[in-house]
Formats: structure tokens, sequence, C-alpha cells
């Protein structure tokens, strides 16, 4: 039939492990046939995705379609390309895009100037909201892969250090004085000088990684 609504379904997750069933019963509910369900399993940051640039390819070909996702941030998660992308899917390709979470962004309920607003209005927060959930979330992890770092260095075992070592390692890095004096005036041999040096050295390194 020449008005008959085509009705199209997309779903994404970031990785492979993470499960799809919601987003997938809540689409088939609305009507999401199986055939017309387009899955990717990669992250958000861009648009490069296999099924999603397959379903491009099928709206510009077709007209009377509708294009349902359950959350903004299963489009994407970043602010300007979920912009651009919207515009695009209901401007060029003339496609209406019902978003299940979030009721006020149905295309097919705003076809006047007022209502375009509203809902454009309610995009750009909502976009937002998603890449700012999502720099959080990396900076979290961020800070919890510093803050275990932290606490394995604080575990081990300190080096006992002989006396004065730390100055007179400043003076001998520094250049002030030789190897050779150094290692006397610490009383240790050559093998066990540079032991605590690269020990020293070691610590040194990943307590600046984690600072």
């Amino acid at each position: 039939m020449e008005n008959q609504i085509n009705l199209y379904g997309y779903a994404r997750v970031s990785t492979q492990k993470q499960n799809l069933e919601r987003q997938i019963e809540a689409l088939t509910k609305f009507g999401i046939t199986k055939e017309n369900l387009f899955i990717d399993k990669k992250s958000g940051k861009d648009f490069n995705r296999e099924d999603y640039q397959l379903l491009k390819q099928i709206l510009k070909r077709t007209q009377n379609n509708v294009l349902v996702i359950k959350s903004i941030d299963r489009l994407g998660r970043n602010y300007q390309e979920i912009q651009k992308e919207w515009q695009e899917i209901t401007t060029e390709l003339k496609t209406d895009i019902v978003v299940l979470d979030m009721p006020i962004l149905d295309t097919r309920k705003y076809k006047d100037t007022m209502g375009n607003f509203i809902s454009d209005l309610i995009l750009q927060v909502l976009s937002y909201v998603a890449e700012n959930e999502r720099t959080n979330i990396r900076q979290r992890q961020a800070e919890g892969i510093a803050i275990a770092k932290a606490k394995k260095i604080m575990g081990r075992p300190k080096i006992k250090l002989p006396k004065d070592f730390q100055p007179q390692y400043n003076l001998w890095r520094q250049g002030k004085q030789t190897a050779k004096v150094t290692m006397a005036n610490l009383n240790l041999k050559k093998s066990k000088f540079y032991s605590f040096v690269r020990n020293y050295e070691a610590q040194n390194a990943e307590l600046k990684k984690v600072s």
C-alpha cells in the first residue's frame, strides 16, 4: 500500500558482553519485526557501525519510515554527532524518530513550529546529558585505575635504603660527585649500589604515574 508505514528498530550495546534483551523486548512490543530490527555491538562514540549504516541506506531508498530506539544514547553518545544524525534522518531522509524512554521525542506528534521547537530543545538537553554521562564514566574509570595502582604500590614492601642514600644519590645524579665516590660514601659494592638505584628509580616512576 502506498501509505503503509515502515517500522524500523535500532538497538546498540557497546561491547559483545552487554545484554540487548531489554532493548529488543521494548522494540518488539512496539511492533518492530525481526527482519526490521538492526543491532550493533559497538561503542557509541561515532556512527561508523555496520547495521546502523545499512539501516540508513534502507531509509534513503524507501518512504513512510519510522525509526524506533529505546533511548537517545542508543543512537550515540557524542552530543554534536547526535544532533547531526537526528537532523539528517528527520530532514533529509524524511523519517520520523520515536524514542521509547522519552515520549516527547516522537516526531510523528510534532509537525508544527512550536512542536518542533520543543522536540529539538528536549533532544539537545538529553544529548548533552548522554555525552556528559559518558565523560563522567570515563573519568571515574581513570580515577579508579589510578587508585588501584596507588594501592598496589603502597601495598608493596618499602625498599630499605642505606642511611643517607637519597642525598648521596641526588649528588651523583646531579653530577656533583662520581658513582665511585657515592659508593664509597655509602659503603656499598658496585652491584649492590646499582640494585638500590634501579629499585629506587622504579618506585619513584610508578608514583609519578599515579600522581
